[in-house]
């Protein structure tokens, strides 16, 4: 019996030569296939700027940084995520506080983080992380709104959702990672993500002083910018000016990357259809599809059901090499985040979504045949 994942990467004859290539080139890491691996995303996403790095966590902690997260900070993000998402600001010191969910889309509850701010001092909250959980857009500029009301940063968390857009009051599309709203996203490039490149992440922005600084991040916080150095030895001088990391990108892994973007459009659209065959087929059943339901802009890197007896459904799904999964265990009901005084109870919008959400498989290499049988698995065991 076929194994059927709940994602899995898609990896062409195309990309396997542009490994090869990038392998037998005289660069393995830091050389130019970088450079035009993060010019080719920009274009793709509609920003100025882009920032290769190792991987999404690798993203969000660079922004944390980039932005003056400290001991001071207290930010705003949402308990239905990857626990990267708040990660990212205990890793710098600060304080994270969560805001409970919108039922329908599980994504970050503007309303929610509009009475959390009324409720407290203008000066209280550092930022919001909001997440395009599963590959629904977030409307930034609704956001963007609220922040600038009460002068805060944004760090869009686009992690599942490249090529996703939202419409603004204006009728435009607003693509996630466009820099117009956020003044950082983020991406991912892990193997069951839209672009993969085995690990690996991209930061985009609009804001030129951001980009410098992340791309001095990067690399340990040094430059070899003349322009940039207190002195100057000679050609082979640089400086460490910060705190930095190593969380760069290979030429190989963006060389991967390249070719992964260049059919990007075409995964994207038939995760789409997958959407939408989904849809056709839980419609008046006892399945409750209403997360996941069609939307134009949503990017599916998940297609979430919700079931009441979930345990029974994950497993019998497993007993047929159907591999669903749980997106996400609500963060502030993990151990750590526990111990920093978070409980059950706090965020119930949240948990009640975890009682029931069920991942099932969503990726451009399935066939009608293997969703016909995924369909037929659901119904029969929900």
């Amino acid at each position: 019996m076929k194994n059927i994942p709940y994602g899995k990467q898609d990896i062409s004859q195309e990309d396997v030569d542009a490994v090869i290539t990038a392998l037998k080139a005289d660069f393995l890491t830091q050389g130019p296939t970088i450079a035009e691996f993060e010019k080719a995303f920009a274009a793709y996403v509609g920003a100025k700027y882009a920032v290769a790095v190792s991987n999404g966590t690798a993203a969000l902690h660079l922004c944390a940084l980039a932005l003056d997260v400290n001991e001071t900070s207290n930010v705003i993000t949402s308990p239905i995520t990857f626990a990267a998402s708040a990660n990212c600001i205990k890793y710098c010191g600060g304080k994270v506080t969560f805001a409970d969910i919108d039922p329908v889309s599980a994504t970050l509850d503007l309303q929610k983080v509009k009475t959390l701010l009324e409720s407290v001092p203008k000066g209280t909250y550092t930022g919001i992380i909001p997440v395009d959980f599963a590959g629904y857009a977030v409307d930034l500029e609704a956001f963007r709104k609220l922040a600038d009301e009460y002068g805060l940063w944004i760090i869009e968390d686009a992690c599942h959702a490249p090529g996703g857009f939202f419409t603004d009051s204006k009728g435009q599309r607003q693509r996630c990672g466009n820099g117009q709203f956020a003044d950082l996203s983020i991406f991912s490039f892990h193997p069951v993500k839209h672009i993969a490149c085995g690990e690996g992440g991209m930061i985009t922005t609009n804001n030129k002083a951001l980009y410098d600084k992340l791309m001095v991040l990067r690399t340990h916080g040094i430059t070899k910018d003349p322009a940039r150095m207190e002195e100057n030895h000679g050609g082979w001088y640089y400086e460490m000016q910060e705190l930095g990391y190593n969380y760069r990108l290979t030429d190989f892994q963006a060389a991967l990357g390249i070719s992964q973007l260049n059919k990007a459009d075409k995964g994207l659209a038939r995760r789409r259809e997958i959407a939408q065959y989904y849809d056709k087929a839980f419609k008046g059943t006892k399945v409750d599809a209403s997360v996941a339901n069609y939307k134009e802009g949503h990017a599916y890197h998940l297609y979430v059901i919700k079931t009441p007896d979930r345990a029974n459904l994950y497993n019998k799904l497993r007993e047929n090499q159907i591999f669903a999964q749980v997106h996400y265990i609500p963060v502030h009901t993990l151990p750590y985040y526990k111990s920093l005084g978070h409980k059950k109870g706090d965020y119930p919008i949240a948990e009640k979504y975890y009682e029931g959400c069920l991942s099932i498989p969503m990726y451009p290499g399935l066939t009608d045949q293997d969703l016909d049988f995924v369909i037929q698995t659901v119904l029969a065991n929900a």
